[in-house]
């Protein structure tokens, strides 16, 4: 009997159906899994899984590696998560189409809306491409650990249209603009992108402050581009938006889901500025939408999404005291050695108690919690220093600081802002249990200074999979299909997220009992040294693309099969 590419023997098989683990063997071939089961002979290669899950690798449907892309084979922390298979483009910005002269622009409005810095991007990016095509063509010649793929974003789209009128949200573009709009998306779904994508929301800002020039397209505007959508017969909506009018909003959703026949998904949160209530709203109008016929999902997070503040990065509670702003021209470890003096300790912490109320950005939220070594975002109200702070009778300033300090300077606190109004994660767990929802959000690529969420799908299989309390707890094989075949399919990939013969070996094992998320850490990482927040993962044996082992035991063995995946992908035949 010849010998199978590779076998991964033994292990407790999730297979990504949703049905229930079970100990099997899987083999690969040519980059393709050939059996699950009981599978004779040996391989050329083997991973002895005994005593671990075997799962398809993760899709994770929401990053912003737009630009690192085009520099970053490796697209951390991503790989180090066990994702394999990552989409970007989401929120409506991106890099491609672009006029020559307009790179500054689209830098100036990534490094805004998702906290990119720019310095990095302009040295990292190389570009060599105008249309979006070309662009794919770029990120398709660099070999990678982990398959990509992208979406076309409106900003960008208005921006190579309109020109300068573009970057103004409440341009009105002409009828031959809205017309050449849906001939570029046509052209980019037919070169491979994924779908469009759009914000409109008030958080998105360019660097210079300016609006996202999607925030108020107008209705002629977005319908245009979903008949081309439906002309094209392919490609998937991702929108976030405010929702201030839910139902005139979701009214334009509708429409544009008729008008294209093509499935959308819109960022679902409860936000701590709207109702308590706002997600379960967002939640009954996909319902209503879905039985009336459009293909509505929404796109949810794996736990509270908030700031983490640390010395180092973009914001934090110490920065409105005038003695610490003279100490943030100092490299970190000489600033800590400052700030470990007493004097300076007690100057810092009496400015701030005595700030005009509102001035310091932790008095807009309620909860501000210290994250210590277990990385835990499941905190009770009782733990957030303001309570404790209260208790003691001392100021919470001197426990942010403390806290900060530590660790030579690299300490964090965690600040939930959406998805905790109840001071627990309750709404995350509707939402994420929700039939028509799908698991993303986690905006892997961005926010380097102030958010660290592209854990979420290492979080979702161990806080809800292992250590949730066990009313709350979800079984594995659920949070396995979420994170793989419902993900895949959300965007149309529909060739990964199962462990059955004919499908992508996209494929991770798994200590489960040891699998565990670090403290988010800033690195100095980027090109032109640029920083970032993220978050290490243990407990990932093996992660495999295409049938290649691209890392064991969180260290990269050197291979790189990913691609650039073109276009949706149908099921195998069997």
């Amino acid at each position: 009997m010849s010998a199978h590419d590779l076998v991964i023997r033994g292990g407790t098989v999730v297979d990504g159906t949703g049905a229930a683990p079970r100990l099997a063997d899987v083999a690969i071939d040519d980059g393709l899994i050939t059996a699950v089961g009981d599978v004779p002979g040996h391989g050329t290669d083997e991973i002895d899984a005994t005593g671990l899950l075997v799962t398809p690798g993760w899709v994770d449907v929401h990053t912003h590696y737009d630009g690192q892309v085009t520099w970053d084979p490796e697209l951390t922390p991503s790989s180090w998560h066990g994702v394999t298979t990552a989409v970007m483009g989401n929120c409506g910005v991106g890099f491609a189409p672009v006029m020559p002269d307009r790179h500054e622009w689209l830098i100036n409005l990534m490094e805004g809306v998702e906290d990119i810095p720019g310095t990095a991007l302009h040295e990292g990016i190389s570009w060599g491409w105008e249309s979006f095509p070309e662009y794919l063509d770029v990120i398709d010649r660099m070999p990678r650990v982990l398959d990509i793929g992208t979406q076309i974003p409106h900003a960008a789209l208005r921006g190579y249209v309109m020109g300068d009128r573009g970057a103004d949200h409440a341009e009105i573009p002409t009828t031959e603009e809205i017309a050449r709009m849906g001939r570029l998306v046509i052209e980019a779904l037919d070169a491979g992108a994924l779908g469009f994508t759009t914000s409109r929301s008030v958080a998105h800002k360019a660097a210079d402050g300016r609006y996202t020039p999607s925030l108020t397209a107008s209705a002629e505007e977005m319908l245009g581009i979903a008949r081309a959508m439906g002309q094209a017969g392919k490609g998937v909506f991702e929108i976030v938006a405010d929702l201030v009018d839910l139902d005139g909003e979701f009214a334009l959703y509708r429409a544009m889901c008729e008008a294209s026949g093509r499935p959308m998904s819109i960022t679902t949160l409860q936000r701590a500025e709207f109702p308590a209530d706002e997600y379960q709203r967002i939640l009954e109008r996909i319902e209503t939408a879905v039985h009336d016929g459009f293909d509505m999902r929404g796109q949810v997070a794996a736990r509270p999404v908030g700031l983490i503040m640390t010395l180092d990065g973009r914001v934090n509670p110490l920065l409105h005291s005038p003695t610490y702003q003279r100490l943030l021209a100092l490299a970190l470890p000489e600033r800590v050695v400052e700030m470990r003096k007493t004097d300076v300790r007690a100057a810092i912490i009496s400015e701030l108690d005595n700030a005009p109320a509102g001035t310091n950005p932790t008095d807009r939220f309620p909860y501000v919690f210290v994250m210590d070594e277990s990385a835990s975002y499941d905190r009770s109200p009782e733990e957030c220093i303001k309570r404790i702070a209260a208790r003691d009778g001392v100021s919470m300033y001197v426990l942010a600081y403390d806290a900060m300090v530590a660790n030579d300077g690299r300490g964090a606190l965690m600040v939930p802002v959406n998805n905790f109004a109840s001071g627990t994660q309750r709404e995350v767990r509707e939402m994420l249990v929700h039939p028509l929802t799908v698991p993303g959000l986690g905006d892997a690529g961005a926010h380097c200074t102030m958010i660290c969420d592209g854990s979420f799908p290492t979080y979702l299989a161990t806080y809800w999979g292992r250590d949730a309390p066990s009313a709350d707890r979800l079984p594995i094989e659920w949070v396995v299909k979420r994170q793989c075949a419902d993900t895949a399919a959300l965007v149309g990939l529909h060739d990964r997220g199962v462990l059955a013969p004919g499908y992508r070996a996209d494929i991770n094992v798994i200590d489960h009992n040891k699998l565990a998320i670090s403290v988010p850490e800033m690195l100095y990482d980027l090109p032109a040294n640029g920083k970032r927040l993220v978050q290490r993962a243990a407990g990932y044996v093996a992660t495999l693309v295409a049938g290649e082992v691209t890392f064991r035991h969180g260290e990269a063995t050197g291979a790189r099969p990913g691609k650039l995946v073109r276009g949706a992908q149908a099921a195998p035949t069997r």
